[in-house]
Protein backbone atom coordinates (compact mmCIF):
# COMPACT_ATOMS: atom_id res chain seq x y z
CA UNK A 1 0.00 0.00 0.00
CA UNK A 2 0.84 3.19 -1.16
CA UNK A 3 1.34 5.54 2.39
CA UNK A 4 1.63 8.68 -0.04
CA UNK A 5 -2.02 9.27 0.38
CA UNK A 6 -2.45 8.32 3.96
CA UNK A 7 -2.95 11.34 6.22
CA UNK A 8 -0.78 12.57 8.40
CA UNK A 9 -1.07 12.38 12.37
CA UNK A 10 0.90 12.50 15.57
CA UNK A 11 0.82 9.15 18.01
CA UNK A 12 0.99 11.03 21.02
CA UNK A 13 4.16 8.81 22.92
CA UNK A 14 6.00 9.64 19.64
CA UNK A 15 6.71 13.14 21.23
CA UNK A 16 7.79 11.98 24.71
CA UNK A 17 11.56 12.24 24.92
CA UNK A 18 11.42 9.73 27.88
CA UNK A 19 8.79 8.30 29.96
CA UNK A 20 6.80 10.31 32.67
CA UNK A 21 8.49 10.87 35.78
CA UNK A 22 6.52 9.84 38.88
CA UNK A 23 5.35 13.26 39.79
CA UNK A 24 4.12 13.51 35.86
CA UNK A 25 2.37 10.70 36.37
CA UNK A 26 0.07 11.94 39.48
CA UNK A 27 -0.29 15.46 38.02
CA UNK A 28 -1.62 13.94 34.86
CA UNK A 29 -4.38 12.00 37.03
CA UNK A 30 -4.87 14.67 39.39
CA UNK A 31 -5.69 16.91 36.40
CA UNK A 32 -7.71 13.94 34.59
CA UNK A 33 -9.97 13.69 38.15
CA UNK A 34 -10.35 16.82 37.87
CA UNK A 35 -11.58 17.22 34.69
CA UNK A 36 -13.92 14.20 35.36
CA UNK A 37 -15.45 16.22 38.23
CA UNK A 38 -16.60 19.48 36.05
CA UNK A 39 -13.14 21.43 36.92
CA UNK A 40 -12.00 23.37 33.83
CA UNK A 41 -11.18 26.90 34.93
CA UNK A 42 -7.65 27.72 35.88
CA UNK A 43 -8.38 28.73 39.40
CA UNK A 44 -10.61 26.11 40.14
CA UNK A 45 -7.94 23.86 38.99
CA UNK A 46 -5.12 25.55 41.08
CA UNK A 47 -7.67 24.93 44.16
CA UNK A 48 -8.28 21.23 43.74
CA UNK A 49 -4.94 20.38 43.09
CA UNK A 50 -3.62 22.25 46.16
CA UNK A 51 -6.74 20.30 47.90
CA UNK A 52 -5.59 16.91 46.48
CA UNK A 53 -2.16 16.99 45.23
CA UNK A 54 0.53 16.68 44.21
CA UNK A 55 1.92 19.91 45.63
CA UNK A 56 3.99 21.78 43.13
CA UNK A 57 7.43 20.90 42.02
CA UNK A 58 9.27 22.68 44.61
CA UNK A 59 6.82 21.52 47.17
CA UNK A 60 5.24 24.85 47.42
CA UNK A 61 1.12 25.23 46.79
CA UNK A 62 0.10 25.58 43.14
CA UNK A 63 -0.22 28.85 42.32
CA UNK A 64 -1.58 30.42 37.93
CA UNK A 65 1.71 31.02 37.28
CA UNK A 66 3.61 27.94 38.94
CA UNK A 67 0.80 25.75 37.20
CA UNK A 68 1.31 27.62 33.90
CA UNK A 69 5.47 27.60 34.25
CA UNK A 70 5.08 23.99 34.75
CA UNK A 71 2.83 23.37 31.72
CA UNK A 72 4.88 25.37 29.96
CA UNK A 73 8.38 23.24 30.78
CA UNK A 74 6.36 20.08 30.39
CA UNK A 75 5.25 21.02 26.88
CA UNK A 76 8.48 21.91 25.89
Amino acid sequence: MCTANRPLYLEPHQARSAAPTPFEDLLGDAIERAYAQGIHELESLIAYLNQSGPSAPNGSPWTTDLFCAEMARLGA
